[in-house]
Order: structure tokens, then sequence, then C-alpha cells
């Protein structure tokens, strides 16, 4: 029995040999994990096609995908001034799903209250604000208006309407603020579900003025389609340098922009938050990208994670206030 056992342990600690060498002889890696990322990355756009948040998202993503050398895709899930496509991104922190928003991620929960369904700075992590551009109102071709204060004046003649990239967005919010609180005037609302269907709206007329970021109607104005007749930013555009700022026409408290942020769940792992924040920046100081940016009217943000958090969150408390000093509400 005892030379049995001796057998036993002999071969038992011959096979234990036999593993031991085989483990030994595999390469380093092959007990690594693989490096983030390693699987395609979703870019949800709480928007429709078109527009300044649309447009920043699909020029990153190509040069996203090189940096990362993983496909980076655009889906957009537009809805509910972007709340459906928020809410959609902040259940899912597997790191490689992105919500990209637009200043409407900090309107909202107050716009909206409670059915917003998130919190801002409780559901999500800010990644970077990547880009930002004033808005501007235009008109269709064929209203008979050319300057703001004609418009002003036509106003009080016919019964307007304005489109939108939906309600809370700043665009909204900037007319809402110019015609409502200081005109008096009754111009309807009418929000669409992105800048670029607003934009459309008043090409095809369906509405006679648009309130929109630039992106959506520039290359429209270069067409001749629409008339950019005044624009909300603190000094003229390169690009529209006959257009006036509302700043210049005696708005004087009119300073609004539209910018598009990267957002994460808020359960996504932070190395997986900081990496695509970096792949981002270098994104941004590519020369194509750039170009890409000042063709759309968008100027390049940037930043890390810190100043994202803190720029969203002074943006969340200075919109809320908006809300209330207009008494926007959900159309």
């Amino acid at each position: 029995m005892f030379q049995s056992y001796r057998l036993y342990t002999k071969f038992v600690t011959q096979i234990l040999f036999v593993l031991c060498s085989s483990l030994c002889l595999l390469p380093l890696n092959a007990f690594a994990v693989d490096p983030y990322p390693n699987k395609p990355i979703r870019l949800i756009v709480a928007f429709a096609p078109g527009g300044p948040v649309d447009s920043t998202a699909r020029i990153l993503a190509v040069k996203l995908s090189e940096i990362l050398k993983q496909s980076v895709f655009v889906e957009n899930k537009a809805g509910a001034g972007s709340n459906i496509g928020t809410q959609y991104a902040a259940g899912i922190s597997d790191g490689y799903t992105f919500l990209v928003n637009s200043t409407a991620f900090a309107v909202n929960p107050t716009l909206y209250g409670p059915s917003a369904g998130y919190n801002p700075e409780k559901d999500f992590t800010p990644v970077i604000v990547a880009s930002t551009q004033p808005n501007v109102i235009s008109v269709n071709e064929k209203v008979p208006v050319k300057s703001l204060s004609e418009l002003k004046e036509y106003a009080t003649k016919e019964k307007l309407a304005f489109s939108s990239p939906g309600s809370g967005t700043t665009p909204q919010l900037t007319c809402e603020h110019l015609f409502k609180v200081v005109w008096k005037s009754d111009i309807t609302h009418i929000p669409y579900k992105g800048a670029g269907p607003a934009s459309m709206a008043v090409v095809a007329g369906e509405t006679p003025v648009a309130c929109t970021a630039v992106t959506g109607v520039y290359q429209f104005s270069k067409q001749g389609k629409v008339r950019i007749i005044a624009v909300s930013s603190d000094k003229r555009l390169p690009n529209l340098p006959d257009v006036p700022t509302l700043s210049e026409l005696g708005y004087k408290n009119f300073n609004d922009y539209t910018w598009t942020g990267f957002f994460a769940s808020s359960k996504t792992p932070m190395d997986m938050v900081i990496k695509m924040n970096q792949a981002i920046n270098e994104a941004l100081k590519d020369p194509d990208v750039i170009s890409k940016f000042e063709q759309s009217g968008l100027g390049v943000v940037g930043g890390n994670t810190s100043e994202a958090k803190n720029y969203i969150s002074s943006e969340v408390k200075h919109w809320s206030q908006v809300v209330k000093d207009t008494g926007a509400k959900v159309d």
C-alpha cells in the first residue's frame, strides 16, 4: 500500500510539473486584459442629424477611430428636447457608450422638472466640452424683412412663428427672451427635433423665422434661401461679417452660446472617462478637425475632465435662472 501511495504521489508531482512548465512557456501577455478600448464605441447624439451637436460628433468620430484604433460611430436618439437620448445613455456605464448633448443638458432639469428623467450632476460624469457656437436668428427668403428691427415691426402686423431645435435649447431661450420678454411680442414657438429639422423648417417656409445655432442655417444663407439677421455672440463672426450681434443692436444682455459636450454615465470607470477625454483633446488639435469645425462655424474648446465638470456645473446654475426669468415652458 505504501508503494502505491509513493507511485501516486510521483505521478501527481509529474503532472503538476508538466502543467507548470507549460504555463511558463506561455507569453506574458496571455493573461493580460485587452487594453481599452477593445470594441466599437457609440456616441449617442441626443438630437436629429444636422446641427452643431451632430456635426461635432461626426467630425470627431472619424478622428477618434484613428486615435483609438476602434470604430467610433454616431447613433441619433432625438426627442423631448434631448431627454430621450440622455435618459438612454444614463443607464449604460460600460465605457463604450457616451452621450453627446448640447446646452439643453443643463437646461432641461429646470425646464422639464422631474420628467427630464435625469440629474445632470449625479447621473453623468462630464468628459469634455468639445465645441461652442453662438445662436442666430434667420428668416425665410420670402419674408420681407432684412434686419432685426424690421422683424420686430413685421411681428406687430403678422402672426409669426419661429422654429428651434427643441424646447429648452439655448436658441429657443434666446428668442423666447427677446421676442416675449423684451419685445412683448406673441411669436409662436414651434419646437423641432434638432437644429437640422428646425433649419429645414425655415428653408421650406414651414416657419417664417428660425432660432438655431449657426451650423444649421449657415449653408442655406450662402445659397440665399434664408437671411441671417442677428447673432448672439459678443463679436461678429468671421464667416458672417455683415451680420450684427444682438449686443450691437442694443440688446446688451444677450451673449448666448450653444456648446456640445461629451458625457459618460456616472458609474463609468474613471480611467475610461480620462482615456476618452485625452483622445478627444488629441482630435481637437488635428488640423483637419479644426478646419472642419471652422467650416461649420464651430469653435474648439477642449480641456480636462475637471474643467468640464466645473463648466457644466456653472451652466446648470446659469440656465436654471434663465428658465425662471423667462418663464419658459415645454411646448
